[in-house]
């Protein structure tokens, strides 16, 4: 039997030698979404992206900001959620601000 954890095993065993395996794209975001909800106490809407970085993964997250009536209203915002490997916080950062349904294509028209 190798040190590797089965599904069906409730407890996480490993060699001395075997680290764990690193986080999933799904868990990552999970953890980022966890640690900013903590931090801001605001309204995720959901992960927009992961990416894998040098230090753990980089997700982005849309947060409800400011509620307004009507919804159409509402200030949404993008963060930008660093964490490890080991899904810790490394660092956040709100990257935009915005109206619900504002759209940057205009934006990038132009560059």
């Amino acid at each position: 039997m190798s040190g590797r954890a089965t599904p069906e095993d409730s407890d996480d065993v490993y060699d001395d030698d075997e680290q764990p395996p690193p986080l999933t794209a799904g868990e990552a975001a999970a953890a980022a979404l966890e640690h900013l909800v903590e931090l801001t106490s605001k309204e995720p809407q959901g992960a927009t992206s992961v990416e894998p970085a040098d230090h753990g993964w980089t997700v982005e997250i849309e947060v409800l900001e400011d509620r307004r009536i009507p919804s159409s209203a509402d200030m949404l915002a993008l963060y930008e959620v660093e964490i490890d490997l080991d899904g810790n916080l490394l660092a956040y950062r709100r990257t935009k601000r915005y109206g619900r349904g504002s759209s940057d294509i205009g934006e990038r028209a132009r560059r």
